[in-house]
Parts: C-alpha cells; sequence; structure tokens
C-alpha cells in the first residue's frame, strides 16, 4: 500500500475561484431554485426536497451510473438498527477474490440534517468503480433528533462492523480501508480517524475528505464570495451547528476537536490516517477546507489535495447533470486508488 505522504503539496491560504461556476451547475442550479442548503425554508422542507431531485430512483435510467451490484443490510448499532447500503463496482473484482480489495466507508453531506444514501448513491457508484473499491454507505441518524455524537458514534461502530468480519466476508482487505464523506460526513469522517486515535482503536488507512465542514468558517474569504446563491447558503451553516450540538451544559462548544477538527492546533492532527482533501471554489467551506489540509501537511498527513475552481458545493450530487461532476467523482476514485494500491495496480 502507499504511504500517502507527499509533504511537497503547497496548499494556499485561500483557494481561487474560477470566473464563473461550472455552466452544467449552474444550468441545474437555475432549474432547481428552490434546492438549497440551510436556507429559509428549513431542514424538514430541505429534506423532502432533496429526495425529490438527487434519489437514485427519481433518475431517468440513462443518468443511472451503472454498478455490478447493490447489497442492503444492516447492523445493530449503539443507537439502534443502522441500514447500511454496500456498492460492488466491477472494477477491481479479482483483487476481491483474492481478499486484497480496498473498501470505503462513506458518510454522506447535508450539515447533519439533510440527506440519505438514496440521493448520494449515483455518485458513490462512479467513486467505486473508478477506485476499485466496495463502498459501504450507511443511512446514519440525523440532527436535531439525534444530536452529536450519535452519528459519530455510529460512524465508529460502522467502522468497527467492518473490521470484525464484514470485511473479510466481502473480499476486503482490513488494511485497505478508507473512511470519507463530504461536507458534514468529511467532519465526521476526519473526526472519527481523531476519536479512534484517541481512544486506542484500529485505524483506518486513510481518510478522504471531500469539501469538508471542519469549521464554522465565518471571517473567510469564500464565505463572503460564497454567501449565498451556490446551494450551499453560508447562513444556514450555523443553523446545522445549533442543531447537532446539544443544548445542555455538558455538550461540546462549537470548537470541540471532535466538532471542529479545523480550529485544533498542529499537534493535535499528529498520527492521523494520511488524508486527501477536495476543496471548491464557489464553497463558502472552501477555506476552512484549504486551512485544514494545510495544518494536516504540517504534520506530513496530507496526501492528496484537489481544487475544482468552477465547482460548488454538493458536486457528488450532481453527477447525473454535470460532466465536471462526473469527472471530479473519478478523479477522487483514481485518489483513492492511487493511496490504496499504489504501483500495485
Amino acid at each position: 500500500m502507499s504511504d500517502g505522504k507527499a509533504l511537497d503539496i503547497v496548499v494556499p491560504e485561500v483557494g481561487t475561484r474560477a470566473p464563473r461556476v461550472n455552466g452544467d451547475i449552474a444550468d441545474f442550479l437555475a432549474n432547481h431554485p428552490d434546492l438549497e442548503l440551510g436556507g429559509a425554508q428549513g431542514y424538514t422542507i430541505e429534506r423532502r426536497k432533496h429526495m425529490e431531485v438527487f434519489a437514485l430512483h427519481r433518475l431517468p435510467k440513462f443518468k443511472v451510473n451503472p454498478i455490478r451490484a447493490v447489497e442492503f443490510t444492516a447492523i445493530r448499532g449503539p443507537h439502534g438498527t443502522i441500514p447500511i447500503r454496500v456498492l460492488y463496482p466491477d472494477n477491481g473484482e479479482p483483487r476481491r477474490g483474492e481478499g486484497k480489495m480496498g473498501g470505503i466507508i462513506y458518510f454522506h453531506g447535508g450539515g447533519y440534517c439533510t440527506g440519505s444514501v438514496d440521493e448520494f448513491e449515483n455518485g458513490l457508484r462512479l467513486l467505486a468503480e473508478e477506485s476499485a473499491c466496495i463502498i459501504f454507505a450507511p443511512d446514519y441518524r440525523l440532527a436535531p433528533e439525534f444530536p452529536y455524537p450519535t452519528q459519530l458514534d455510529e460512524f465508529d461502530a460502522v467502522i468497527d462492523w467492518v473490521l470484525d468480519g464484514a470485511a473479510q466476508q466481502r473480499g476486503v482487505d482490513r488494511t485497505r480501508l478508507v473512511a470519507a464523506g463530504d461536507g458534514a460526513g468529511g467532519s465526521l469522517a476526519t473526526a472519527v480517524c481523531m476519536r479512534r486515535r484517541d481512544e486506542g482503536k484500529h485505524p483506518v488507512a486513510a481518510q478522504v475528505l471531500l469539501y469538508p465542514a471542519t469549521s464554522l468558517p465565518t471571517d473567510t474569504p469564500a464565505a463572503e464570495e460564497n454567501r449565498a446563491g451556490f446551494y450551499l447558503q453560508f447562513n444556514g451553516i450555523f443553523g446545522f451547528a445549533d442543531h447537532y450540538l446539544p443544548h445542555t451544559i455538558s455538550g461540546p462548544s462549537p470548537t470541540f476537536m471532535y466538532v471542529a477538527p479545523g480550529k485544533q492546533p498542529c499537534a493535535a492532527l499528529a498520527s492521523l490516517p494520511p488524508a486527501a482533501v477536495v476543496t471548491n471554489g464557489y464553497d463558502p467551506l472552501r477555506d476552512v477546507g484549504l486551512a485544514y489540509a494545510g495544518k494536516l501537511r504540517a504534520v506530513g498527513g496530507l496526501a492528496r489535495w484537489r481544487h475544482y475552481a468552477d465547482l460548488t458545493h454538493a458536486w457528488l450530487q450532481m453527477t447525473a447533470w454535470s460532466a465536471a461532476a462526473r469527472d471530479a467523482a473519478r478523479d477522487v476514485g483514481l485518489i483513492v486508488r492511487d493511496m490504496l494500491y499504489g504501483q500495485s495496480d
């Protein structure tokens, strides 16, 4: 397996933004003006609208990305049953037969409050095929009905389940496991890696963070440039934090290490699995993602950084409408493949 270390990566403090947003993405947003994350309509309406647009069963068949097989299973988690969708790609099938296939445990984004695997499966199919990895995608419990640390506990439980036998049963090498996610899911992925390190639990091999919400973007150029109009509404990010964090005296603060990994000093990020970080030009989370990548680089933990200057938040959900989103999903798949298999592929 590749060691994932690439300390010559130069991560700027402020990300670039293309002169205009990608044309297909712009058209998609114009054709779905009521589809937003963190808008005034609130998370309950956003849940329904996201399902209506992004769910796999709502897409025309010609827009559905192919996959070898899909398994529906579930485990008994610390807060109840956790449904898990397992995506088996054609690519890498010989390696699976040898028990050497990689596995990605993917927690979707949505501000902790919105989203389901139904809405992310189409993009995850591309990621599975290009990475030559089986993807385990849980339908975890959402806030505010289930606040912190429910989501982190469930991520931890799924990793344990894969390590404890689910990997071997499916031809996955337990030394080639990735914790991954986008947006809030990206923050959960790196937070679970931190917590497992601190608790002395078996680590994953890598973390893959797509436009992660590693801290609240209160004073960044990206937050000002992309305040509204590009799907993720900047002001709504604070509402997600309000829903996610328990309103109790013993609850964690918005800067607690497992809530805001990006706010921690570099020393607190040492000994984490090698990371790939992806950022977007038209995303209010752009600069907090860059800052986190820079901190990981400082402690030798940044394996890859990829920036898409003309894309918005949530492009993984937009592969049915955007060639650039499809290309980006394939790019990430190749990054994962290189991190897990290196020159052996």
